[in-house]
């Protein structure tokens, strides 16, 4: 879930500054479509909303579209009609308008209805304010130019001495409360259970550690906001969306706290075991319909730092090799992900679905569909689209999971999920506990001719010219020569950057004169120069660029 972060290239905007969708452009995003043929549940909502809002999924302009707000409400204050559009508006504005302009919109407004000396529209338009502060004061607490803007329009009303009007706006009571608490279901946290624990987790059988994980995986997915989602289409990545951050940061956590445990273990026997476990636990998990943390735990496994650990599998029976094949299938990424998303379809009640796969959705319905339409209306069908596909994931987090969890378990897990350890110190234990093979004493043997355990930096060199650049940096007691130590760490290095980057450790690569005219295997780049101009591997002549 690492990319999700990534920002966007810039829109191309067009004269009414919306983000162009060009016919061809849309045809190929339908043959390509994130969304599986059978209607999902926001599909259907989003029809029935349709059904509801009438003329104004065919477009309307901005004005209109606060005007129809407005008139939401009646004389007391009452909703007279549905509180659809309010709920899609409200929350979906900032697509193509910021809430601070959209207030200074209204507060237009306001200003007209009183030039005109219309006290009703300016009650209407209070109740629609007030319904916007009470609905989605999160925006009220985390915008400071809404806030602002909202200090303006509070003065402006308190100017023409309307005290009714002033009530209906006031603010004070979003920080005289404590309205950052989530108003959804708790999880029985059960805290009378006193045991003893290990951070090995051996005392845990598959069902409690699936249970314990999808815990804290509900805890975190609960407290993603409608106004988080939205800040996501409109900054373009998570960055100062903390959140998300903590969802995705617990992800990646938990997929490599896998990894550790599993290499935490001395013997292949014993991180077999722990592989079976774990196996265990993600059936637990797909039990339980946490697609999340099955993906994340499923990654760990497949992860190259386990996958390589050919002594580690051979104990692993073909059975448990089997499921995580089916599973390995099921998350896959094929067909957009199609197997996921037809098993996530059919669930119900309680489910955590793969984040970083619906957040995909929804950049692609996002780019996909033009914000205005070409008579330069906004385009509210896309509005309705995506708040039914961000309301479909708010809604989830209203349906507690099936489970109790121990408070003491809990504490525990989520210290150890916290550990960090770098790329590079994982594969640093995986090769530790199975080297790739003796390659290092090998050429140790061949160029430490009196056997005194050194090499000289010029033989160093002679070995180095088999790789096309350099892992890192040796001889670092500057003496002159090379310990055995110190080419082995060499070794495990280089070992340790090819497997993160898929290639193995396959080349041999010796410095070459080619005698005819060659390109680069990597780059495609021709090889310049009249002797040794590149790098061929002896055993598939692979040929590589020196630069």
């Amino acid at each position: 879930m690492g990319t999700l972060g990534k920002a966007r290239e810039a829109p191309r905007k067009t004269p009414h500054g919306s983000r162009a969708a060009p016919k061809a452009r849309l045809e190929a995003k339908a043959a390509n479509s994130p969304f599986p043929s059978h209607p999902s549940l926001a599909q259907i909502t989003q029809f029935r909303m349709m059904v509801s809002l009438g003329h104004l999924t065919k477009g309307a302009s901005l004005d209109d579209l606060i005007d129809s707000c407005i008139q939401s409400f009646d004389a007391d204050g009452n909703l007279c009609r549905s509180n659809q559009l309010l709920q899609v508006m409200l929350t979906m504005h900032r697509i193509i308008i910021s809430s601070a302009e959209l207030l200074q919109k209204v507060m237009t407004l306001y200003k007209g209805a009183l030039a005109k000396n219309s006290p009703g529209i300016c009650l209407k338009i209070c109740y629609f304010v007030r319904y916007w502060i009470t609905e989605f004061w999160i925006m009220f607490k985390m915008d400071a130019s809404l806030t602002n803007t909202m200090e303006e329009f509070q003065e402006l009303v308190k100017a023409n001495g309307e005290e009714a009007h002033c009530r209906l706006i006031d603010t004070t009571q979003i920080n005289a409360r404590d309205w950052s608490r989530k108003l959804t279901q708790r999880i029985k946290s059960n805290t009378s259970k006193k045991r003893k624990v290990s951070l090995l987790f051996d005392h845990l059988e598959p069902e409690e550690l699936s249970e314990h994980l999808t815990y804290l995986e509900f805890k975190s997915f609960r407290r993603i906001s409608f106004s988080d989602y939205q800040n996501y289409l409109v900054n373009s990545c998570v960055k100062e969306n903390p959140t998300m951050e903590r969802s995705i940061a617990l992800c990646n956590g938990i997929s490599q706290w896998v990894q550790l445990m599993v290499l935490s273990r001395p013997t292949p026997q014993l991180r077999a075991e722990v592989f079976i476990k774990f196996i265990h636990v993600a059936q637990k998990l797909h039990q339980l319909q946490n697609f999340n943390t099955l993906m994340a735990v499923i990654g760990g496994l497949c992860h190259s730092s386990i996958s390589r650990l050919k002594e580690t599998s051979s104990h692993v029976p073909h059975e448990i090799n089997k499921v995580l094949g089916e599973m390995t299938e099921l998350l896959s990424s094929c067909r957009n992900y199609d197997n996921y998303r037809r098993a996530y379809g059919e669930c119900t009640h309680f489910k955590i679905p793969i984040l970083g796969v619906h957040l995909k959705d929804l950049i692609s319905l996002y780019e996909a569909m033009p914000d205005y339409l070409e008579d330069g209306k906004v385009n509210v069908h896309k509005l309705l689209a995506l708040y039914n596909h961000i309301n479909e994931l708010v809604q989830l987090q209203e349906v507690a999971p099936p489970l109790e969890a121990n408070k003491d378990l809990v504490h525990l897990l989520t210290l150890s999920l916290d550990l960090y350890y770098t790329e590079d110190e994982i594969y640093e234990l995986s090769y530790a506990r199975e080297p790739r093979n003796h390659r290092a004493p090998s050429v140790f043997k061949n160029y430490d001719h009196d056997q005194d355990g050194y090499i000289s930096q010029e033989e160093f060199e002679k070995i180095a010219a088999s790789f096309p650049f350099s892992f890192c940096v040796m001889d670092k007691d500057r003496e002159g020569l090379i310990s055995r130590e110190e080419i082995t760490a060499y070794f495990m290095r280089a070992s340790s950057i090819y497997s993160k980057l898929g290639l193995g450790f396959p080349h041999n690569f010796q410095e070459t004169t080619y005698l005819k005219p060659t390109f680069c295997d990597n780059c495609a780049g021709f090889l310049w120069g009249v002797i040794k101009q590149g790098y061929r591997c002896k055993g598939n002549k692979y040929s590589e660029s020196r630069q």
